[in-house]
């Protein structure tokens, strides 16, 4: 008999740069695939007319994560493009997006990130609270997300 266990995980690494380009903070999180996120793959599987994941955004709220989610709690400024969408020549079983908040966009304590597949309303993928980052008016912050799916 066989038995596959699908898992769906996902990792952001969020870097803050200074005006002068020196980096602030430099950590990795973890994050939670909500259930839009889970019924956004599946559509997309079944030829469901879905937009692709384009968007990020980042947000001050510190409530946990719940699978019912869907959307930031309490977003800062708006949802931003994304800079590039990947998947690794080598690992066929991740994607990466990147997303760089550059000066003046999503100020404030950050404490919250979510990927979405439109700039408003739409299906969010994955989101993610985190210890506060700091991010001052003329901070950038690149975040890049990586989602994995893997069998065990």
């Amino acid at each position: 008999m066989i038995n596959e266990n699908l898992k769906l995980s996902g990792q952001l690494n969020i870097v803050l740069k200074d005006k002068n380009g020196n980096v602030k903070v430099d950590r990795t999180e973890t994050n939670l695939v909500v259930q839009k996120g889970l019924e956004f793959i599946i559509d997309r599987m079944t030829g469901t007319s879905k937009a692709v994941m384009s968007h990020m955004a980042l947000g001050s709220s510190s409530t946990a994560e719940a699978a019912g989610q869907t959307d930031l709690v309490s977003i800062l400024g708006a949802r931003e493009t994304l800079d590039s969408t990947s998947i690794p020549a080598a690992t066929k079983h991740k994607v990466v997006f990147v997303s760089t908040f550059e000066a003046g966009d999503a100020t404030g304590a950050v404490k919250e990130a979510g990927i979405f597949n439109a700039a408003t309303g739409s299906d969010m993928l994955s989101r993610t609270t985190f210890a506060v980052v700091n991010k001052a008016a003329d901070d950038t912050m690149t975040v890049t997300w990586t989602i994995t799916l893997s069998a065990t």
